[in-house]
């Protein structure tokens, strides 16, 4: 699985998505032939510049078509009737789509009313199309993004001066991880958090990979303090598929009883809790009391607080992120007197039966779990010496 991961620590924009990626290897010849299908008439160019010392890719987009208004159809149709493979045409569509209801949603207005000004610009569009393009190119399947710095102060736009981050910006970025460092300048723009906002999966920590290549898309300008660049790794998955980045959802509780805390337990396990424990506590006033505790995907934290709230008498929680670290692991299936289990193999080797298999064959053979557990281990080691 070939992974992209954008380090966003001077922002984002759509020119610093394509020049990184085309500084990581993305093929620029054929980027800048499948742009000029698009009919714009703009001339594109990538340039070598430094910023602050870091030796990037700068994509440049001049001239082009005079009319700056396009409605969200006009747009669609451009990129469809473009010569480019139809996973950059379905990217492209996702994005501008998204832009469009964030448009939407900040002036008031239905999106096929929407007039896409500043990104319904020649470079704007360019830069989008560009973008899904060079990840088409380079064979990306996956894309993870860091927290976001998104500048501070204000930006001059065709509504007149806005705080950053734009309206549009913070709308696209909702729920997603934001800072601002830096000068006070716009450091992410709206085209720039449209692509993360259609195209990323995750946000957060670097995920588990063997970097290929590495590219830095320079932006417009070269501040004194850091260099203002956005950086893509590329690399293939290490192969754990698991989150490295969770919630941690947690609520201190005196006044429910064990029966209410079990039933809350397997909720949150079926609602898609990645663990739930239950710790003893000695709360205020010397009141025995319990911490249930909750680690999560960050994309289930408030569907399992929700659950926390209504399952038990905790007025408040603590939500925070943490990050995790786990080994790549597979499912194999054994043979025992009793019938087929699942035994859990991490990629150091080590192994465990599926607790609840052995389980339900102890129930149904009226027997011991710890026997059918040691027939388990004993077919799974079995078959690990004979190669099986």
């Amino acid at each position: 699985m070939k992974i992209c991961y954008f380090d966003a620590f001077s922002g984002i924009s759509g020119d610093m998505t394509v020049g990184a990626l085309v500084d990581a290897g993305a093929d620029a010849a054929a980027l800048t032939e499948a742009l000029t299908s698009l009919g714009t008439g703009a001339e594109l160019s990538v340039e070598r510049t430094v910023r602050r010392g870091i030796a990037a890719s700068k994509f440049h987009v001049r001239g082009g078509e005079a009319r700056a208004h396009r409605h969200l159809p006009q747009i669609l149709r451009m990129i469809e009737a473009a010569s480019l493979p139809a996973k950059a045409k379905q990217n492209a569509a996702k994005v501008f789509q998204r832009l469009g209801e964030a448009e939407a949603k900040v002036h008031g207005i239905a999106i096929e009313k929407v007039h896409f000004h500043e990104v319904g610009a020649v470079d704007s569009i360019c830069d989008i199309v560009g973008a899904c393009m060079a990840l088409e190119l380079l064979g990306v399947e996956r894309i993870h993004c860091s927290a976001i710095n998104v500048g501070s102060g204000t930006v001059n736009t065709e509504h007149g001066i806005l705080p950053v981050p734009a309206p549009a910006t913070a709308e696209l970025l909702a729920g997603k991880p934001i800072y601002a460092r830096g000068p006070e300048v716009e450091l992410t723009t709206p085209t720039g958090a449209a692509l993360l906002a259609a195209l990323a999966e995750d946000f957060g920590p670097m995920p588990p990979l063997k970097i290929q290549s590495t590219g830095y898309g320079a932006g417009d300008k070269d501040f004194a303090a850091h260099a203002n660049v956005l950086r893509a790794l590329i690399g293939e998955s290490t192969g754990a598929s698991e989150a490295t980045r969770v919630v941690v959802v947690e609520a201190n509780i005196d006044d429910s009883s064990p029966q209410v805390l079990g039933y809350a337990q397997e909720r949150l396990l079926e609602a898609g809790a990645l663990d739930v424990t239950l710790t003893s506590l000695l709360m205020k006033k010397n009141r025995p009391g319990t911490l249930l505790r909750v680690i999560a995907r960050p994309e289930d934290r408030e569907r399992l607080a929700a659950i926390v709230f209504s399952e038990t008498s905790t007025l408040g929680l603590r939500m925070y992120e943490a990050e995790r670290r786990v080994q790549a692991r597979q499912i194999r299936e054994v043979e025992t007197p009793y019938g087929r289990v699942r035994v859990k193999v991490s990629e150091a080797g080590d192994f465990a039966p599926e607790y609840d298999d052995c389980l339900r064959l102890a129930r149904e053979h009226g027997v011991a779990l710890k026997k059918v557990m040691a027939e388990a281990a004993r077919a799974f080691t079995g078959a690990a010496q004979t190669g099986s």
